[in-house]
């Protein structure tokens, strides 16, 4: 890794079968993923996956970036836009520094019309 490096993109397309094995593992089923009149009621125009989802999608991306034996040190994330049922969601990442061997990686995921849905940082030790 380099500074100013883009880091090779993690794409899923996230529909209800995404949400409903999501919700299966963590135990979190929420009407407003698995419904889109519950969403609807909510304000939302269909139903929408939970943040840690995306979360969970960031980490691997994370964890392709650095490779198996690298390290993930920090994982900061902000949820701006909801994860909306049949979007591609693209989690991508640039190194912005490195120091002592740890890089400081600016990410974010969007859906394929370039609309950010959640913005963060994470510090990283890379291997090959």
């Amino acid at each position: 890794m380099r500074i100013g490096d883009e880091l090779t993109p993690f794409t899923r397309r996230t529909d209800l079968e995404n949400f409903n094995r999501y919700a299966a593992v963590n135990d979190e089923f929420l009407a407003h993923s698995m419904d889109d009149e519950a969403a609807r009621d909510e304000g939302f125009p269909q139903a929408f996956g939970m943040g840690n989802l995306q979360w969970s999608y960031l980490h691997s991306f994370l964890r392709q970036s650095v490779g198996p034996d690298g390290r993930i040190l920090q994982l900061d994330v902000q949820f701006r836009n909801p994860n909306l049922r049949g979007q591609t969601l693209i989690a991508k990442g640039k190194v912005i520094a490195i120091d002592d061997g740890v890089a400081q990686i600016e990410l974010w995921t969007e859906s394929a019309d370039g609309s950010r849905l959640a913005i963060g940082s994470a510090r990283v030790v890379a291997h090959s």
